[in-house]
């Protein structure tokens, strides 16, 4: 018996040794400031960090740490999030503005330090302030621990592919601008691949993203949106791709010829270079579920494109091109969003929790507000009304004298009120346009109202889009957790119908779901990780007049299940 103590003891030291040679530390210098680039036809200053676009992708592995020092060079306000990173236990570094940190001041720093637990995939860092998430972003790729193997063929290469969204303007006064006026913001001028418009913009002859690829060789593209209000489609032409992870949760294998990706989603695919030498356009354009509008604001209707290029094809190839989805294309892209399942018995999957402890039915959608005052708000009905979003009725409106996780952790009153209500305070025909004639509906109040729960309960919510304005797919992001999205429809949910449709054996897990236009998603997580956790819609321009609110996971029983103290740089307001 003693032996086999001992042999387990020393098996187990062996496994622990493992662990820990198997997690490195991860350090990187980000210098945020303005620079020069040229897109089309202009010269444009943004805001970038170490002068690139997209920035430095963070190249880690599950378990390692990483430690990000931020020097704020730029003349804004700035924070950056760590886009689906779990941050256990270290919801200080998460980095929302006055949420779970005040802002790094201009000449100020701070340092981000976190690791990653229990998480493969590709996420991605972007500033959570104001507009500038535009050009403030880049990749996050998190591979398998030493020894571990993807679920699926290892891949020739990995490559990142970053869609965003390019203004010809200083992206912080078009949301300025926006706020002041009541308005949506003004439309982007291009979207981009890898920071590239791609040849069919102005002056962007040169200015298209290329990747050469072997033919019979497997590439795993790595895609995320960063778009700042886009929903977009991605196509290859005459390649089908094979889905094998979102949000950094493996999938079961699912093949297609495109997708649709939400602003906060990223999406892993397989790529096999199996068709003839040549080149091959890839496209991405936007998908505007709003039937042409966007709650009154037209969409950007152009599409930016890169090249995959063969090795051996001839320079003057013209590259074939895919056909590209109308941008109204919903059952495309429901199809895409709601046909995707886990892989069960992957590392990291997790069962969905059966037993339900805060169940919560939410409307989402846009609103109306009091005009500022000397503006008309033209072209907003009524005229004299500006526009606003909420949830269940209530615009959400940050703190400006402390964060919502300062106030939790230090016990100060008059921050926030725990009172956000867990279904609407009016019940309405969610989704049919003639809501529109009735004014109280329309107009809702702002608070700071925020939601508490138990640590380790489990959280259940059905999102509910409204016809208030105007019907249109709203990205939803939770900060601190992944989410299993049990089902998705159309129309208003009905409990004794919809309820039975949930997926209870291997829905996807995500940290940001497409509430569909004019319709509904429910979503179930286990609140296991102490904080404050900002929830909002993924489009910047709503996230900014309140289609948020915010978690409070209270503290666990032991030490390693409560939320430690501040670091000492922690920024203050």
């Amino acid at each position: 018996m003693g032996r086999l103590v001992f042999l387990f003891a020393s098996s187990l030291l062996l496994m622990v040794a493992a662990t820990t040679v198997s997690a490195a530390t991860v350090e990187h210098s980000f210098y945020v400031k303005n620079f020069t680039v040229t897109r089309l036809c202009n010269r444009q200053v943004i805001t970038a960090v170490n002068d690139s676009l997209p920035g430095p992708s963070l190249r880690v592995r599950e378990g390692d740490k990483l430690i990000i020092h931020v020097f704020n060079k730029s003349p804004y306000n700035m924070t950056i999030h760590w886009h689906g990173v779990f941050q256990l236990l270290s919801a200080w570094a998460d980095g929302p503005e006055m949420i779970t940190q005040c802002a790094i001041r201009p000449g100020n720093k701070y340092t981000y330090k976190f690791r990653i637990i229990n998480q493969e995939g590709t996420l991605f860092w972007h500033a959570h302030s104001s507009f500038l998430r535009a050009t403030l972003h880049g990749a996050i790729i998190i591979r398998p621990r030493v020894r571990h193997s993807y679920p699926f063929p290892t891949p020739y290469r990995e490559v990142p592919i970053v869609l965003g969204e390019w203004w010809n303007a200083n992206v912080v006064d078009v949301e300025t601008q926006a706020l002041a006026l009541g308005v949506g913001p003004n439309l982007s001028n291009a979207y981009t691949i890898n920071g590239w418009p791609g040849d069919l913009y102005p002056c962007s002859q040169n200015q298209m993203y290329k990747h050469r690829v072997k033919q019979g060789k497997t590439y795993l593209l790595r895609i995320i949106n960063a778009a700042v209000s886009s929903h977009l489609f991605y196509k290859i032409a005459n390649h089908n791709v094979t889905v094998v992870a979102v949000d950094a949760r493996y999938t079961n294998p699912y093949v297609t010829d495109v997708m649709v990706i939400s602003p906060g989603q990223t999406v892993d695919v397989l790529l096999t270079a199996n068709q003839p030498v040549g080149s091959y356009y890839m496209t991405a354009n936007n998908y505007a579920s709003g039937s042409g509008t966007a709650v009154g604001v037209p969409f950007n209707p152009t599409t930016t494109r890169g090249v995959i290029i063969y090795q051996g094809a001839s320079s003057s190839t013209t590259p074939l091109m895919p056909v590209v989805p109308a941008f109204n294309d919903t059952p495309t892209a429901h199809k895409f969003f709601t046909e995707l399942t886990s892989l069960v018995g992957g590392r990291h999957w997790v069962p969905v929790p059966l037993n339900v402890d805060h169940k919560m039915f939410v409307t989402v959608g846009t609103a109306l507000d009091v005009c500022p005052p000397n503006v008309s708000c033209l072209g907003r009905p009524p005229v004299g009304a500006a526009l606003s979003a909420s949830m269940n009725n209530v615009s959400f409106v940050s703190p400006t004298s402390l964060s919502l996780l300062q106030a939790f952790f230090f016990n100060v009153g008059g921050v926030y009120t725990t009172d956000f209500p867990a279904n609407p305070p009016v019940q309405f025909d969610y989704t049919n346009p003639s809501i529109n004639l009735d004014p109280p509906l329309l107009f809702a109040p702002k608070g700071t109202r925020i939601t508490k729960v138990k640590f380790n309960s489990t959280v259940e919510m059905v999102m509910q889009n409204t016809a208030i304005i105007g019907v249109e797919n709203h990205p939803m992001h939770l900060h601190g957790f992944d989410f299993h999205v049990l089902a998705q429809g159309f129309g208003n949910f009905n409990p004794a119908t919809d309820t039975p449709k949930y997926n209870l054996v291997n829905p996807q897990m995500r940290n940001t779901v497409s509430v569909p236009v004019g319709g509904w998603a429910v979503i179930r997580f286990v609140a296991n990780n102490p904080g404050v956790w900002f929830m909002h819609c993924h489009f910047d321009g709503h996230m900014a007049i309140g289609l948020s609110t915010a978690f409070i996971v209270e503290n666990g029983p032991t030490p390693d299940t409560t939320l430690p103290p501040p670091p000492t740089d922690l920024p203050q307001c």
